[in-house]
């Protein structure tokens, strides 16, 4: 088994490598025919395998790299960490605005932040470890795997026999095919919490999830951060209102913008590397210390021997059926590997579905599932359901009700006035197909609606739901009460306005 070094090499990353790919472990023997063999230890992996084995089924999990896959390792668990000292910095900007005076010179010792971060990453790691699997029952080997026939799996030159596989092997960072990119060097999520010194000059390639919470969060850590994006709209994906509170609070705390590029070539000088990009038919360039690049992701199908199981993929991933199945009725897979919601907690929910198909013949359907998400830049942008333009297309006719913050009490208190909470329900009713938060515990607050929305629950009844005063959660209940008054038809004013002269 080939030694895997994570820098830098600190008692927190050896930490980290003790849990999730220790130099010390040894493979176990091979078990007989497995129930269920489950390729990528990331998230997905880790749920299929956990649960399998808790009903008792016989199980091997495989992992070629880290046990957490990317969540727990250049994910979700290091990112937040850093947003979180970034949140702090923030506040203390708006201290003054508070009646809070600051010390001019407050210092940001970045080191310390990233230092956090690993440990942090170190302390959570016993979860997703080969000690942790190990001890639940399931087989862990360490190494690449690949299909070897219809219903085994080679690891390390050792075969696995299997009734059922599950393809768990998630994705990695996209690469750009910009001239020079590759020989002036770059970071992506995968290597940019490797950093122990502050890049003065950071330029971020990609506005998406990743690249906004990034740039806002250098950019609070003391760099100088420019934010490149192809299209116009920073997350091109949400809703327009929601990106431009973004857009606006990112350009407020000093991120240049340079969006609807394209990029020509990046090129060094010294240490320094130039960017060269053309902006509405302008020539321009940047100079920066370090890239991050931040563009989407890319499946990891290759060296899986899918052809000799007959699993179909393409560039987008394994293909597979609403039941998670691949085009092997053995094989399933889950996770970023074949699905287009690339969260950990999208993994998760498909991980159990796999379990229920795979081993109990369930019929449990991807598209059953209703899954949120939330993108954590300050404020954080929350969705679930659909957006109008995808009802639009899909011939839903919807309402939309918005409440703005600056209309909410304890946002006003806050001075979290930027944001809103915007419900779509399908037209005439109150059934909630799509709704989008934008506030600082926007991810918090899509709960309610995803609740409502899985429950079968409208904006009726969320009416009738009491929230304690004051919370910004309150923004959701004058919603429902907002279309609570469409339901007021002149007749209905009529007749009441009648019968309450009648009764006086």
């Amino acid at each position: 088994m080939s030694e895997i070094i994570l820098l830098p090499q600190d008692k927190y990353n050896a930490q980290l490598l003790h849990n999730v790919h220790p130099a010390e472990w040894q493979n176990p023997t091979p078990n007989g025919r497995y129930n269920l063999v489950v390729i990528g230890a990331g998230t997905a992996g880790l749920v299929t395998a956990a649960a399998a084995a808790g009903l008792g089924a016989k199980v091997a999990l495989v992992e070629k790299h880290l046990m957490g896959g990317d969540c727990l390792n250049v994910g979700c668990v290091p990112s937040k960490t850093i947003i979180r000292s970034a949140k702090l910095l923030g506040d203390l900007d708006m201290a003054a605005h508070l009646g809070v005076n600051v010390p001019q010179g407050v210092e940001i010792d970045f080191g310390a932040v990233m230092a956090r971060m690993r440990q942090i990453r170190a302390k959570i790691s016993p979860d997703d470890s080969v000690w942790r699997y190990r001890d639940l029952g399931v087989d862990v080997f360490l190494g690449s795997g690949k299909f070897s026939s219809p219903t085994s799996l080679e690891v390390n030159g050792v075969t696995l026999n299997f009734k059922k596989a599950v393809i768990a092997t998630g994705a990695r960072a996209q690469t750009l095919p910009i001239p020079g990119l590759a020989e002036a060097g770059y970071y992506t999520n995968e290597s940019i919490f490797t950093l122990t010194e502050r890049p003065n000059r950071l330029a971020v390639i990609g506005a998406g999830p990743i690249g906004a919470e990034l740039a806002q969060s250098f950019r609070r850590l003391g760099c100088e951060v420019t934010l490149l994006q192809r299209s116009p709209q920073i997350l091109s994906r949400e809703d327009r209102e929601a990106a431009n509170i973004i857009e606006k609070v990112l350009v407020r705390e000093g991120v240049q913008l340079a969006l609807g590029v394209k990029f020509k070539q990046v090129t060094l000088a010294g240490q320094a590397k130039i960017i060269a990009y053309e902006h509405e038919g302008q020539a321009k360039q940047i100079t920066v210390d370090a890239i991050l690049v931040a563009a989407g992701r890319v499946p990891n199908v290759e060296g899986l021997n899918l052809e000799v199981v007959g699993v179909v993929y393409n560039s987008k991933g394994v293909e597979v059926n609403d039941y998670l199945q691949t085009t092997n009725p053995r094989i399933f897979a889950a996770g970023d590997i074949c699905m287009k919601q690339q969260f950990t907690h999208a993994a998760d929910a498909a991980a159990r579905i796999v379990i229920q198909n795979a081993l109990f013949m369930g019929r449990k359907k991807l598209s059953a599932l209703t899954i949120p998400w939330c993108t954590y830049t300050d404020p954080e942008v929350a969705h679930v359901g659909i957006y109008p333009a995808e009802a639009e297309a899909a011939g839903i006719e919807v309402d939309t009700f918005t409440r703005h913050f600056s209309e909410v009490h304890r946002a006003i208190t806050d001075s979290e006035e930027e944001g809103f909470v915007k419900v779509q329900v399908k037209k005439g009713t109150d059934k909630i197909v799509g709704a989008t938060i934008v506030a600082r515990h926007a991810g918090d607050m899509i709960n309610e609606i995803t609740l409502a929305m899985v429950a079968n629950v409208g904006l009726k009844t969320l009416a009738t739901v009491i929230h304690p005063y004051p919370t910004q959660a309150e923004a959701i209940k004058q919603i429902a009460d907002a279309y609570n008054r469409t339901r007021l038809t002149p007749t209905a004013k009529q007749l009441l306005s009648g019968w309450l002269s009648w009764t006086k």
